[in-house]
């Protein structure tokens, strides 16, 4: 089923409300999936089965095919290849390191620039670009067009990541940074990250998990969520995504995937901040989303499951 009909087939349930002053004045639907340590679905609220574009939630597998390729990346390097970073000065000093190092510039990066410099090294997944360019070097395959889905790079991406999700790819379409976007379900995204957190020590899964949560600023930024809830659950795998969605899994195997249906980002972090709290864990490292009136807290975004 194309994604676009999914909303009109599907009953997706409100998720998150906004209390301004007592009164619930918004709400936002979307879906979730919470895995139990055993990897069965202790929680699915709307559509979790059906296919949905997981946006940069994906970054951690597109990493793992960049080392499929024969990359030789670690720790701030290998984080940033799983990045969407805030391009602050750190962020672009590493990229732009990376690519001198394959003998690169900045020029060959197919995604559009960003920031206030308006520099594609700027841009949040530039790290990615860089990563998926030095498997390109390294490899010998055409740099020019590393962000066709037929190339060899892509293919190699489609079947990492069908083999972590352990579902075919239903859709694919253009990222908003010009890389191939790959459309699977909720579920698979949950089990993904499970299976990146469960991985042995040593394995590509296991190595992309640990730089990232060596070195969480290099992932997301400075007060960034992703950086928050690395630095504040020791143990933890938390990727986010465009459009209200974001990945995460604990150190046992427990693991939460969600997507906010209009795409609202001041919902997903206390969706995702309830769905810890079911699982019984300490949400403190979730920022709240407070709502202001007259520059006073008047209200929040609060999760309504």
């Amino acid at each position: 089923m194309p994604p676009s009909d999914i909303a009109a087939t599907v009953d997706v349930p409100v998720l998150a409300e906004v209390v301004r002053s007592g009164l619930v004045e918004g709400r936002h639907r979307g879906s979730l999936v919470i895995l139990a340590a055993d990897g069965t679905v202790e929680l699915a609220l709307g559509d979790v089965t059906g296919p949905f574009y997981p946006r940069s939630s994906s970054k951690p597998m597109q990493a793992v095919a960049v080392l499929r390729a024969g990359v030789e990346l670690a720790d701030e390097r290998l984080a940033i290849a799983a990045a969407s970073h805030a391009g602050e000065p750190f962020h672009q000093e590493l990229v732009r390191a990376l690519l001198a190092e394959h003998g690169l510039t900045e020029d060959a990066l197919r995604c559009p620039p960003d920031g206030p410099e308006h520099s594609r090294v700027a841009m949040n997944c530039s790290g990615k670009h860089t990563a998926m360019l030095a498997a390109c070097v390294t490899r010998g395959w055409p740099v020019a067009s590393y962000t066709d889905p037929d190339h060899p790079l892509q293919r190699l991406v489609t079947e990492t990541v069908e083999a972590t999700t352990g579902e075919p790819v239903a859709h694919t379409a253009v990222d908003g940074c010009g890389a191939p976007l790959l459309a699977f379900s909720l579920t698979g995204l949950a089990r993904a990250f499970r299976a990146f957190v469960l991985a042995a020590p040593g394995t590509r899964e296991r190595r992309v998990a640990d730089a990232m949560r060596a070195h969480p600023e290099y992932v997301a930024g400075t007060g960034r969520l992703d950086t928050l809830v690395m630095r504040g659950l020791p143990g933890a795998l938390s990727k986010m995504g465009a459009e209200g969605v974001h990945a995460l899994a604990l150190p046992d195997g427990r693991a939460v995937a969600l997507k906010i249906e209009d795409g609202a980002a001041r919902a997903r972090g206390p969706v995702l901040a309830a769905a810890l709290r079911r699982l019984g864990v300490d949400a403190s490292a979730v920022p709240a989303e407070p709502i202001h009136g007259g520059g006073a807290e008047v209200g929040e975004v609060r999760a309504a499951f």
